[in-house]
């Protein structure tokens, strides 16, 4: 509920303060006296853009306040905690024009952008100004005010829980089958290109091995010679080393109990006798594996080039190189199939939700279908109230495939002039109508939705007598739930007001005039009820009316 109004330095408004009630609060005065510029001001702490030559004084910034008591408006403080900002009973949204033309947005004194402004504002206020009739061209909105009367609440709930479900899981079900396609162009290559590393079936290291080997093979009769020659220097020959290292090893003995001095050394003999030893039979074995066959170095030179193939082919540079690729292809094909069966799972999943949300849609749409006939009559029988006779309102549902909302479309129509021929409501109502029949709507449906501060401009433009006079009884009804700001040129609507302000022109300094407003007392608004009803100087019997009108 908005408790104060503050704009300093906007438009002809030096600095104006408005303070509402919490029902109907009733705004009058004449033509160009700035009604519509305390509207523009209150648009802008809603996020409307802004025009810089608004500003009075071009050296001062112009600022516009308003202070709402959140403290009820549960959806508004949740809002503000989802965005992380400051959650206090009241709320003071500014905005600030600065003197080079740029804005600024505060909530609670935190900048925020005009996206954000506008959508926690729109948790507050509703502002319905003459032939602005967006809101009511809305398929979405016409949605929301059969739902308010229907009380749909728990079941929209419920089937926009499923919707969002339903869209994560098609989501990633389209997603998956996006990566499957991908895949499935590729697989068939991994395929090639793992079984070809399975036949393979190279061991680690395998291809560094096979290249040693290979080096072996082709150097077989030279490795042969150096060994054999070693192991007859030796072991054999005329004069083998190892015989004539034990002989001098023995002869030192003999001699090591005269000589001890000797003794290290015969040792040290002995120690290089026996290791000797140990190398012509190690030599001897090294001979024993060396192989001259051909059919040997043949294989051998095959699984070498088999193995330089695979490294070329994968650009690796060893052979656990190639495994590794091997050991991802087989995860790779491994990830195919797992994604086909959890391709099979989303399908099933998809399926059943959908099942779910369809039931849940149909009784949304049954529980719609249901409210249809009450609304309508409702509404025509507002419209006669207010001063539309010959008009009949109708609801038209088509059924679509499930989104957010449900699986209707909601079209409100029209029949202006009881032709018979229906059509939709903003192609056959007249901006003054449009008003009236907004008006109708959201008092049928003010009880049922948690709506805003609501701001009416002029809403009872091209009617009088009985039917203003009705304008003000709905608008007042409208005020027992929820804070209305009403601008008027209506004696009937303005009667029924709680708080009745008057907006009028004052001279300042210069001779410059700058718009001012005041609560009128009873009589003071009588008085101006009078006026509107018989000019500026009213008749006594205007008089008389005016305060029959206010009671």
């Amino acid at each position: 509920m908005l408790r104060k109004l503050s704009i300093k330095n906007y438009a002809i408004i030096d600095n104006l303060v408005l303070q509402p009630d919490a029902n109907l609060n009733i705004v009058t005065g004449e033509t160009g006296a700035g009604k519509s510029i305390i509207l523009g001001a209150i648009s802008l702490i809603l996020g409307e853009r802004v025009d810089n030559s608004v500003l009075i004084n071009k050296e001062e910034k112009s600022v516009i306040e308003g202070y709402f008591d959140v403290s009820k408006n549960l959806i508004f403080k949740k809002t503000l905690k989802e965005l992380d900002l400051d959650e206090d009973d009241q709320c003071i949204i500014r905005r600030e024009i600065a003197v080079n033309g740029k804005t600024r947005a505060f909530i609670n004194d935190t900048p925020v952008t005009l996206p954000v402004l506008n959508k926690l504002t729109s948790f507050l206020v509703d502002l319905h100004q003459q032939f602005g009739h967006l809101e009511l061209e809305d398929n979405n909105f016409q949605l929301e005010m059969l739902d308010a009367v229907a009380n749909t609440i728990a079941i929209t709930d419920n089937y926009r829980k499923l919707f969002s479900k339903y869209k994560k899981i098609k989501q990633s079900l389209t997603e998956t089958l996006k990566q499957q396609e991908s895949w499935q162009k590729e697989a068939d290559y991994k395929q090639y290109l793992f079984d070809e590393l399975q036949q393979a079936a190279l061991k680690t290291d395998e291809i560094e091995h096979l290249e040693q080997h290979l080096k072996q093979l082709n150097n077989a009769e030279r490795i042969l010679s150096v060994l054999q020659a070693g192991k007859v220097t030796l072991n054999e020959g005329e004069q083998p080393i190892i015989n004539e290292l034990k002989r001098i090893n023995q002869q030192l003995a003999s001699i090591t109990e005269f000589v001890h001095s000797v003794k290290p050394i015969q040792q040290r003999i002995e120690s290089v006798w026996l290791e000797l030893k140990d190398i012509a039979i190690e030599l001897d074995i090294e001979e024993s594996k060396v192989t001259i066959d051909p059919e040997v170095l043949e294989q051998v030179q095959q699984r070498m080039d088999m193995g330089y193939k695979l490294l070329k082919k994968h650009n690796a540079k060893t052979t656990n190189d190639i495994l590794k690729i091997k050991q991802q292809l087989e995860e790779d094909l491994r990830s195919t199939l797992n994604i086909n069966e959890a391709i099979e799972r989303l399908i099933r999943d998809e399926q059943t939700l959908y099942n779910n949300l369809i039931s849940e849609g149909e009784k949304l749409s049954a529980l719609r279908k249901k409210a249809v006939p009450q609304f309508i009559k409702k509404i025509n029988e507002l419209l006669i109230l207010v001063g539309m006779p010959n008009a009949r309102f109708d609801i038209k549902i088509e059924p679509i495939t499930p989104i957010e909302t449900g699986m209707d479309t909601v079209h409100f129509l029209l029949d202006a002039n009881k032709s018979g021929q229906f059509q939709l409501l903003q192609k056959s109502a007249s901006g003054g109508e449009m008003s009236r029949i907004m008006l109708c709507i959201k008092s049928v449906t003010a009880k049922a939705l948690h709506m805003p501060t609501l701001i009416f401009d002029e809403v009872d433009t091209g009617i009088s007598g009985e039917a203003a006079r009705q304008v003000g009884v709905l608008l007042r009804d409208l005020s027992q739930y929820h804070q209305v700001i009403c601008i008027t040129h209506q004696p009937q609507v303005a009667a029924k007001g709680t708080r009745h302000f008057y907006v009028y022109k004052q001279s300042e300094k210069g001779g410059r005039l700058s718009t001012k407003i005041k609560i009128l007392e009873r009589e003071e608004s009588i008085l101006a009820i009078a006026r509107m009803i018989g000019g500026e100087q009213p008749s006594e019997a205007a008089i008389n009316n005016a305060k029959e009108l206010v009671g």
